[in-house]
C-alpha cells in the first residue's frame, strides 16, 4: 500500500517536513518514490507547498494521505 505522508528534515529543534509518496512499511525517514511538497511549521504563518498535481495523480493511484496530510492538503485547498 501507497502512503502520502512527512518525514522530518532539518537540525535539532528546527523541523522541516517533506510530503512524500512512500510505501507504507518503508521507515519514517527511509526510502520514498516522490516528494510532491513541503511543510514549514516554524514559519508564522506556517508554509505549505504542495504540487497539486502530483498530490491528485497518486490519489487517483490510490496512494493513501496520513491523517496530518490530509488536514495539509485541505488547508492548501484540495479536497
Amino acid at each position: 500500500m501507497v502512503k502520502i505522508r512527512l518525514t522530518r528534515m532539518g537540525a535539532h529543534k528546527k523541523p522541516f517536513y517533506r510530503i512524500i509518496v512512500a510505501d507504507s512499511r518503508a521507515r519514517r525517514d527511509g526510502p520514498f518514490i516522490e516528494i510532491i511538497g513541503t511543510y514549514d511549521p516554524k514559519k508564522e504563518p506556517s508554509e505549505i507547498k504542495v504540487d497539486s498535481e502530483k498530490a491528485k495523480y497518486w490519489i487517483a493511484k490510490g496512494a493513501q494521505p496520513t491523517d496530518t496530510v490530509k488536514r495539509l492538503l485541505q488547508k492548501v485547498g484540495m479536497k
